[in-house]
């Protein structure tokens, strides 16, 4: 019964390709290549399990092809699909698991069939937690693999859409796994690591083959022999929400890997480039609002800075309804350290293709401005001068109020980087013009931070920085000046003329209370005397 089957899969026509689309990127430029692949070590991972099906589905391969072969046919378009393999409990294949005939040593036409049987054999998953177990396993699939991404690269490879099929079944095996337990999890503790660490504390031991298998799905994306038409029927929305959950990873070489991989597949896939952001959003929405906890923000960000680069003006109301709803609250944790590059870097690029935005993202950062840590002020400071570099003058004045009250209480922060960076903003071109066209607004509200900082500052630099800027408002308008500083001393005068009505209020009520604590001590005393009487 079971040949009658083979015999009739067999006999049926292989799908044909289809048109094929050049990628909107050209060739593929990876930060790893193969030269540097095939220099990998024995030492691979995968996930463990049960290897029941194993010997099955390897025999029916080999069958299938070798009938195949004979007939001179691919193989069907129609099959059942391949599975991952699990692993034994002691992990012995028991020599199921053998290696293919290299793609060389076999003619031009049987290369699609053997090609389509590694793909099967690599969905065997390996198990990576001890070096010294599957030893020639592991050995087997890497080199496996390394084959396939130098067929995929050679460019004598057909992508048809049955080969599609085997493919994503074999990446879907190998990629979508449950992420290694992270370090703050296995710690106990939601504090974000240290930024100048230069390892991360959990190092995917699966890499050695996750890499080849990334550069695989890499190569396969960008191939001109991939039409994106029939691929997407692969690639689809619930393959590219398990691609942005791997962003979660805590190895950095696997979240370069899938920044580069994602940012292909936005530019080749026009159909799902909705999606992709709106992804990207939900990941935002979970990680300020619910666990704060997300390692591939940064790479994610750096995505939708070249997204956003490309956005066409006047941009459409969705990329604004982003940036108020997704990319501003991304201030308010407190591990922005990691990711404020290039945070800042999508912010500028929104304001400079659209300075009516300014207003919008300076109101933003001061709705999210930190009160008790200085090393965020410092950053906000920095952002802020970057975003008034696009900023024009009609907007500038809507928010002079609340900007420059924030600026003048960082003036007279007690923390002297965040003190010394707010007077930087002095230093810049584009800030002095602006604050010279406005300054009859400027200088009334920051004229008292400037004299107590001279007055009564502990920094050196911070007092010598803010006398620089007194004397540039000094030689700016010296009418406007002499006003302030009027008025400073006045405000001054009534302030110590307060503070001393007020000592002579509290000495009165101290008086009185001292009175009246007399009194009632001599009639406890002629109580208590009655009483002996």
């Amino acid at each position: 019964m079971m040949n009658i089957k083979l015999k009739k899969l067999i006999s049926r026509k292989p799908a044909k390709s289809e048109t094929n689309e050049a990628p909107m990127f050209g060739a593929a430029s990876s930060s790893a290549s193969i030269e540097l692949i095939t220099g990998l070590g024995v030492s691979e991972s995968g996930k463990g399990g049960s290897k029941s099906s194993v010997s099955a589905s390897v025999a029916r391969s080999s069958v299938l092809t070798s009938n195949s072969s004979a007939s001179g046919r691919q193989p069907p378009a129609v099959r059942e699909k391949p599975q991952a393999f699990p692993l034994s409990s002691n992990g012995n294949p028991n020599g199921c698991f053998e290696s293919l005939p290299s793609m060389r040593d076999v003619p031009s036409s049987d290369r699609q069939s053997l090609f389509v049987r590694k793909l099967r054999l690599c969905c065997y998953v390996v198990d990576s937690t001890d070096p010294n177990k599957m030893v020639r396993e592991k050995e087997i699939k890497r080199k496996t693999l390394l084959e396939l991404v130098d067929y995929a690269t050679s460019g004598t490879c057909k992508f048809s859409e049955a080969v599609m099929d085997d493919i994503i079944t074999m990446l879907k095996a190998n990629l979508f796994r449950s992420l290694p337990l992270s370090s703050r999890e296995s710690s106990g503790t939601s504090d974000c690591a240290d930024p100048e660490e230069e390892q991360p504390s959990i190092m995917d031991p699966a890499w050695p083959h996750l890499q080849i298998v990334y550069e695989f799905l890499l190569r396969f994306v960008v191939s001109t022999e991939t039409d994106p038409k029939v691929a997407r029927k692969y690639i689809d929305q619930p393959f590219l929400m398990q691609l942005l959950n791997l962003f979660d990873s805590e190895d950095p070489r696997e979240r370069e890997y899938l920044k580069t991989i994602l940012h292909r597949i936005y530019g080749k896939f026009m159909v799902h480039r909705t999606f992709i952001r709106k992804g990207i959003n939900d990941i935002f929405y979970q990680f300020v609002f619910e666990v704060e906890k997300q390692n591939g923000i940064a790479e994610l960000l750096e995505i939708l800075g070249s997204i956003i680069n490309g956005f066409a003006v006047p941009l459409k109301e969705e990329h604004k309804l982003f940036l108020v709803q997704a990319l501003i609250p991304l201030h308010k944790p407190k591990c922005l350290v990691f990711y404020h590059q290039q945070l800042s870097y999508c912010i500028t690029q929104y304001v400079e293709k659209d300075s009516q935005l300014a207003g919008t993202v300076i109101r933003g950062l001061l709705k999210y401005w930190p009160v008790t840590n200085s090393q965020k002020e410092v950053l906000f400071l920095g952002e802020l001068e970057d975003v008034l570099e696009g900023t024009q003058a009609a907007e500038f004045q809507r928010c002079i109020d609340f900007l420059f009250q924030k600026i003048a209480r960082c003036l007279n922060s007690s923390h002297f980087q965040v003190a010394e960076r707010a007077l930087f903003l002095w230093s810049n071109d584009h800030f002095v013009n602006l604050m010279a066209q406005n300054r009859e607004a400027i200088l009334p509200i920051i004229f008292a931070a400037l004299e107590k900082n001279i007055g009564s500052h502990w920094n050196q630099t911070v007092r010598v920085l803010t006398l620089n800027v007194r004397n540039m408002f000094l030689e700016m308008d010296p009418e406007l000046f002499n006003r302030c500083l009027q008025k400073f001393n006045q405000d001054e005068k009534k302030l110590k003329t307060s503070k001393e009505n007020r000592e002579i209020t509290w000495q009165q009520v101290e008086a009185l209370a001292a009175s009246r604590s007399t009194i009632s001590d001599r009639a406890l005393v002629a109580a208590s005397s009655s009483i002996q009487a």
